[in-house]
């Protein structure tokens, strides 16, 4: 098993460490490429931005009407302000970004030139010899790499750098035969200043048209060409393309050589790295790779090592824990890996029952939605709500026409059942219905009162259409029924309608629809449109659910939610379209109902400030929704509040003590809200607000912070086990009990005990 492990743990090992080795050195070349070539380019821009900016503004100075008119004209002291004018537009050259140091209009012709100086006789200045050389160049614009000295200016000369780049122009530049120059002189060393500074294993230049160098951060070697330093002549067709790299030798060193060529003035931007620099980093890298290499195989030698020795204990620690829950196991007749096996055997068997389990209390739960959505005791905001949370979405969204159909068994008297046969022969008939209508045509059919109701739902046929469907699914249900129970059975069917939230009307519609059986007989089929004219039935809507909620809230004392419940009832029932009547008899419904609470909850009229007047009359006197809002508010809701207030503010602290008196004394054991309320003869629900109220936590939430806080005092001053700590606090096993505590204290119980206990 040893080698085994070491085999598998130090192959991947070597394997990772090779590979990740030959994959750093490659992304260090690549990586130091990579930058190489982005100087280039940075230093490319930035030295080309200054060096058009010169070029534009040269041309902008000579292409003034000013300089124009000048080039024709010899000028003396006379056109002192012209001269003044000149100047200006030549100071628009020299600026810390541009670089310039001087900048010489020289005018052969007209035997003038013009410098920072001043304005000499073009014949009389000590340099025209080169300004006339300059005149001579091919082309009209230029930029030259020239000696410092050979311009004859003092303020070039005061940069102290030996060469100077000049940009020559040949003025005027729209003319084929030139009357004069200009020039605008940027030192070499200030060029070089904008480059990125150089090391010991890189050289950043910059190369004219011939391979000489004009921009370089030592002056020794400006002006000096490419080859002079030691580079082959044979390598310069490296440099044919815009942009490259290659290796080469310099002086028997191994470079890399990254360059960019400027579309400008063609320039070339060159970087010479030493091969041996970027290897460094990568050998570097490689050592540092295998002594971690080194350092992993040790541990995993030793983790192998003690893994081995241990192996077997988690098994053994799994089995006695079973052991000790399931003492009828014969730990010496068995192997443990067969007991365990069988354990977890026993575990897949008990989460198959309870997915069965599961599903049963589902499809009670379902049905129980099913039966408020046909009694109308489901808000229509939540049905949707509902339908999806059962799956019935997509199955209800592509239904255009529904209706609910009612059955009932007509008499078991002069048949082979008797009464007590009625709840299996209506489950018989659900069955028979669900087999002969597809579920996609249908909720889950329900019994109600010993009639049988089903929801159907088509789409994409026409009203007539469904009816006739519905209908003739009737004769069937009813045809099949008689074959194989031999039972007679009548049915009604409700008008088509085209929302869930009609549903109760429905349903209601076609017990309607069996009610005239009286007269019709037995085993019928009655369709509702028959009796009523193809309408609808006024099934008067009366939100009673929000009734409930704002009955609740006043009976909490909670005025803010109650006056919230009422608005929103005075809502629902002013929203539908109804004739004035009807309003009040919703509206005295409430009044009726609250009257009701008070009455169970012994609260005299008196209490309310409510004597000889009658509450009817004055609710009936009022014809607008925010007069009859502020009534029910002022008149019964506010009192009624301050009543059960008072009555509160003496029970809650009881109740409140008597819950927590509880919970310290059999904290050990599975206590619940629920059977606090038994004892104490109270509703959970209002329990649990009083609870919350009173200490700002729920029940559970104080319960498990009481287990949280004897935990820690039994771990600190008992030596009790922590699986025994577990149980009692009622953990299903000591792991939930350790997760939990570490979720809270930030340690497990073990090192909380070492902690504290020592600590003592």
């Amino acid at each position: 098993m040893v080698l085994f492990g070491c085999f598998i743990s130090i192959i991947p090992l070597v394997a990772l460490g090779f590979f990740s080795f030959m994959k750093s050195s490659t992304s260090v070349q690549n990586h130091v490429n990579s930058g190489n070539i982005q100087i280039m380019n940075q230093t490319n821009s930035n030295l080309e931005q200054v060096l058009r900016t010169v070029d534009y503004t040269l041309n902008y100075v000579i292409n003034s009407n000013m300089l124009q008119s000048a080039l024709y004209r010899p000028l003396s002291y006379y056109d002192f302000q012209l001269y003044n004018k000149l100047r200006e537009e030549m100071s628009l050259l020299q600026s810390p970004e541009t670089k310039v140091t001087d900048v010489i209009l020289a005018n052969a012709t007209s035997n003038w030139l013009i410098n920072n100086r001043g304005m000499y006789e073009f014949n009389e200045y000590a340099s025209k010899e080169m300004l006339l050389k300059l005149l001579e160049l091919q082309g009209n614009s230029n930029w030259m790499m020239l000696e410092t000295e050979s311009l004859g200016s003092s303020d070039t000369l005061s940069y102290a750098c030996p060469y100077t780049i000049a940009l020559v122009k040949k003025m005027p530049l729209s003319s084929s035969s030139a009357r004069g120059v200009a020039l605008a002189t940027i030192p070499s060393c200030s060029l070089a200043a904008m480059m990125d500074s150089p090391s010991e294993s890189r050289e950043v230049m910059v190369l004219d048209h011939n391979y000489r160098i004009v921009v370089h951060p030592e002056q020794g070697k400006l002006g000096l060409y490419l080859t002079d330093t030691g580079y082959a002549e044979a390598e310069l067709d490296h440099f044919d393309s815009k942009s490259g790299q290659f290796e080469t030798k310099i002086d028997n060193r191994q470079v890399s050589v990254t360059y960019v060529r400027s579309d400008f003035n063609g320039w070339l931007y060159a970087s010479f790295t030493e091969m041996s620099a970027i290897t460094k980093e990568s050998r570097s890298i490689g050592w540092f790779t295998l002594y971690i290499c080194l350092l992993m195989i040790g541990f995993s030698v030793l983790i192998v090592w003690l893994g081995t020795r241990k192996m077997y204990t988690p098994i053994r620690r799994i089995f006695e824990n079973i052991v000790e829950r399931l003492p009828e196991i014969q730990a010496n007749k068995k192997n443990e890996l067969q007991v365990i096996d069988e354990h977890i055997r026993d575990m897949f068997n008990s989460n198959t029952k309870l997915r069965s389990e599961l599903r049963q209390t589902s499809q009670q739960v379902r049905t129980f939605f099913l039966h408020k959505l046909f009694l109308g005791k489901i808000n229509p905001p939540e049905v949707m709500e509902q339908i999806e949370m059962f799956g019935f979405k997509e199955q209800v969204s592509a239904w255009e026409q529904l209706a609910v159909f009612t059955l009932q068994i007509d008499m078991l008297d002069e048949t082979r059942y008797e009464r007590k046969d009625r709840d299996l022969l209506l489950f018989a008939v659900n069955n028979i219905i669900e087999e002969m209508i597809p579920s996609s045509h249908r909720l889950p059919s329900v019994i109600i009162d010993l009639t049988q109701v089903t929801l159907i739902g088509r789409g994409g046929i026409t009203p007539e259409a469904f009816n006739d469907y519905v209908y003739t699914l009737s004769e069937e249900i009813q045809k099949t029924t008689r074959n194989f129970l031999d039972l007679e059975v009548s049915i009604g069917i409700s008008l088509p309608y085209d929302n869930l939230s009609k549903t109760s009307r429905a349903y209601q519609e076609g017990l309607e629809a069996l009610k005239h059986r009286i007269k019709l007989g037995t085993g019928v089929i009655v369709p509702y449109f028959s009796l009523n004219s193809g309408k609808h039935t006024r099934v008067y809507f009366y939100p009673m659910q929000v009734e409930n909620e704002l009955i609740d809230a006043i009976k909490l004392a909670d005025e803010e939610r109650a006056v919230e419940l009422l608005r929103q009832w005075l809502d629902e029932v002013f929203r539908k379209d109804r004739t004035p009547h009807e309003y009040q008899i919703s509206l005295i419904r409430l009044l009726n109902d609250l009257m009701i609470v008070m009455q169970e909850n012994g609260i005299m009229l008196e209490q309310l400030d409510i004597r000889d007047s009658s509450l009817v009359e004055e609710l009936l006197r009022l014809y607008t929704n925010p007069d009859i809002e502020s009534w029910f508010r002022s008149r019964i809701i506010r009192p009624m509040v301050s009543v059960f207030r008072d009555r509160q503010d003496s029970q809650y602290q009881n109740l409140s003590e008597q819950m927590i008196e509880m919970i310290r004394k059999e904290f050990d054991r599975n206590i619940t809200l629920e059977e606090c309320a038994s004892r104490l003869h109270y509703n959970n629900f209002y329990l649990s607000s009083v609870f919350k109220k009173e200490t700002n936590m729920s029940f559970s939430e104080y319960l498990s912070q009481y287990r949280f806080k004897m935990s820690k005092k039994w771990l600190v001053e008992t030596d009790m086990p922590i699986k025994d700590i577990a149980e009692k606090l009622s953990y299903n096993n000591s792991q939930n009990f350790i997760r939990s505590f570490r979720k809270l204290e930030g340690m497990t119980p073990g090192q909380y005990r070492s902690k504290y206990k020592t600590g003592s």
